[in-house]
């Protein structure tokens, strides 16, 4: 029996004249990231996505987890393709819902008739369905408040559809439709987080990783490049941009007052990522900050951070509190990397009193003693480049 994906979009639903871009966009998110599995045909008609697989052999249930993790959809179902005739649909439906319905109690047929020519009205529909399966399986009782299934029938343009319920989807804008920016990615919980957040609002994300041999090891670089990989399952391929630190870090230690270090370190932290993200396209940085959780996320600091970038700075996690954090760590599946104990950058040089009220004239006038524009130059040159493609 011939199968097919029906795709319904989400936000894009409330686009003007300019929602067929958004559309297209979607389409070429779903085609690239099923086009390993034979690869399927996109259709568009009454505000749904049709996939049709282009093979007999195509993985459903692969695809079907790829799906979810496509952002600009709300929910998607596998369906049966039937013809435009309530014997085909009759004898056809009970063999295709077999599966579902052997392991359920209770179930109620809805009908949506968008081809209007179609004899029979929704009510008549669901009373024929429903008789046949009450007589198919017959362990089976109607239950229209609560059932465990919801089997539905579409009648469309295109043909009769069958499937037994909706799959949620990831939500949001389909990646590419909101531009481009760069996510200062650490080995922490909350920058993994923030890129998946602003990925669901459409942008492409690029990644800016320091590291600080030898104060920190190969192991956590690879634990940066598997938190990289496990949001690229949503976002798609990232360039991870891994920029020494370790000179720059020493310099500030040795020449700057050591209550001062966090905030100048991460002032030279978001000119080195806004160099890198001015040569790649993006045009915003993606940081992982949440007010007042650490002595670097108070007003005062992100005021003096802001100051260092011309670029916006996006921070999707600032009101966030840290069990909201955690819990979307936990969904995306980043959060068991995230805790592993191999430190990043940030950790070293901690000092044992950081300012929390810094102000931009002071900071700058500790930055004096540094030559900053040499030591970004440097950093830059010396960046390494990673290409990191999703792993299903």
């Amino acid at each position: 029996m011939k199968e097919i994906l029906l795709i319904k979009d989400g936000e894009i639903a409330l686009k003007g004249l300019n929602r067929s871009t958004f559309e297209e966009t979607l389409i070429r998110n779903l085609r690239r990231r099923l086009e390993d599995l034979g690869g399927f045909v996109f259709q568009k008609a009454q505000s749904t996505i049709y996939a049709t697989p282009r093979t007999d052999d195509v993985d459903f249930e692969k695809a079907i987890e790829r799906v979810k993790c496509v952002f600009g959809i709300s929910a998607f179902s596998r369906a049966a393709v039937l013809e435009k005739d309530m014997d085909d649909i009759l004898s056809k439906a009970p063999e295709y819902l077999k599966e579902t319905l052997l392991n359920v109690k209770t179930f109620k047929v809805e009908a949506k008739r968008s081809d209007k020519r179609f004899a029979l009205k929704s009510p008549e529909i669901c009373a024929e369905l429903g008789g046949k399966l009450l007589e198919t399986f017959p362990h089976l009782r109607v239950d229209v408040h609560n059932p465990d299934v919801v089997v539905m029938v579409e009648i469309r343009d295109f043909g009769a559809y069958v499937h037994a319920g909706k799959i949620k989807g990831a939500g949001g804008m389909p990646v590419g439709s909101s531009g481009q920016a760069t996510l200062l990615i650490s080995g922490g919980i909350d920058s993994p987080v923030a890129g998946y957040v602003m990925a669901k609002r459409g942008l492409v994300l690029d990644a800016v990783h320091f590291e600080s041999p030898p104060y920190t090891s190969p192991r956590a670089r690879a634990k940066v490049e598997k938190l990289t990989k496990l949001i690229s399952k949503y976002c798609g391929r990232i360039y991870l941009h891994v920029v020494p630190f370790t000179e720059i870090q020493e310099e500030i230690k040795n020449k700057c007052p050591e209550d001062l270090f966090t905030i100048i370190m991460r002032r030279i932290m978001v000119m080195i990522a806004q160099r890198i993200a001015e040569k790649t396209g993006s045009q915003a940085l993606v940081t992982g900050e949440s007010l007042a959780q650490v002595a670097s996320q108070t007003l005062g600091a992100i005021a003096c951070t802001d100051n260092a970038a011309s670029m916006p700075i996006l921070r999707p996690l600032i009101g966030m509190d840290k069990s909201e954090i955690i819990e979307i760590s936990r969904k995306i599946d980043t959060f068991e990397t995230s805790i592993l104990p191999y430190e990043d950058c940030c950790t070293v040089f901690t000092p044992r009193h950081p300012k929390t009220k810094p102000s931009i004239d002071e900071v700058k006038k500790a930055e004096e003693a540094l030559d900053v524009e040499a030591l970004v130059e440097k950093a830059i040159k010396e960046t390494e480049k990673v290409r990191i493609l999703p792993e299903y």
